[in-house]
């Protein structure tokens, strides 16, 4: 029937998605099914050019290789299975259909939410590394003004997410210009502390020294890593206190469990 209908089997649609992505992830025969779905049911979504180009862009980042259009049917797809189990549930067991719509709805925000998360995971991450770019920029700008050199060598020992984007400047600065290539590394990511650092490299650019730029912004980045760690570190009494209080418990229901059994058996001995 596939070669009737010039259509791809299924060991194909899952070797073509095994290889399209970046993550060494077994994929589902599950998987190929949604996709499909989903495939079909873009051809009737209809977005306007400005949140097409907005979701393509964030798609990008995200590493997700799917068009907004399937992006967004996949998502409806699988909120649609979800829902589509009240049928049979309407017949078996009634009480538990309004959890499955809720669970519907739940996975449908939580899937057209996950290209988001990923590219607010990856800003964070390169936000917290951004400390220790700029005190690497103060100290090679006193030695060097090639932005391109500097930006090689750091990304040799940059975390995941900040090598992955320096890559791709690095690339796009060696085939174009340099300011427009600083200006789509701080488009892509949309942090306004990234901001700050890539308007400190155009100056340089530019002409301008650069050091004592850099020094500033370096010292003022420490003072917000020393405040986001102060913030992390007080909530961690909350954390603790919800696992002390799960473990009192625990003793608890120990004594009373003791308790009720020795409480039985004296019962037992009187009758």
């Amino acid at each position: 029937m596939a070669d009737l209908l010039k259509l791809p089997s299924l060991k194909a649609s899952k070797a073509v998605i095994s290889i399209s992505r970046r993550e060494k992830k077994k994929t589902h025969n599950v998987e190929i099914y949604i996709l499909q779905l989903s495939t079909k049911l873009s051809k009737i979504i209809k977005l306007n050019e400005y949140k097409k180009r907005k979701l393509t862009a964030i798609l990008k980042s995200a590493e997700i290789n799917l068009t907004p259009e399937t992006y967004i049917a996949k998502a409806y797809v699988k909120a649609g299975l979800v829902l589509f189990s009240i049928i049979p549930a309407l017949f078996i067991l009634p009480i538990i259909t309004p959890v499955i719509l809720f669970l519907a709805i739940a996975i449908y925000f939580k899937e057209i939410k996950v290209a988001e998360d990923k590219v607010k995971n990856q800003r964070e991450e390169i936000e917290y590394e951004l400390p220790r770019f700029t005190a690497t920029l103060t100290q090679e700008l006193k030695a060097s003004r090639d932005i391109l050199s500097i930006l090689e060598t750091y990304k040799q020992n940059a975390g995941k997410a900040m090598k992955r984007e320096l890559e791709i400047t690095v690339a796009d600065m060696k085939s174009g210009s340099f300011e427009g290539a600083l200006t789509r590394f701080e488009t892509r990511l949309g942090s306004s502390t990234l901001s700050e650092v890539v308007r400190g490299l155009i100056s340089v650019l530019r002409g301008d020294d650069g050091v004592v730029y850099f020094q500033m912004l370096s010292h003022d980045l420490k003072q917000l890593e020393l405040q986001r760690l102060k913030t992390l570190a007080a909530k961690q009494p909350s954390k603790i206190r919800k696992y002390s209080f799960a473990m009192l418990m625990c003793f608890v229901l120990m004594y009373l469990a003791v308790m009720g059994i020795q409480i039985m058996k004296t019962m037992g001995q009187l009758f």
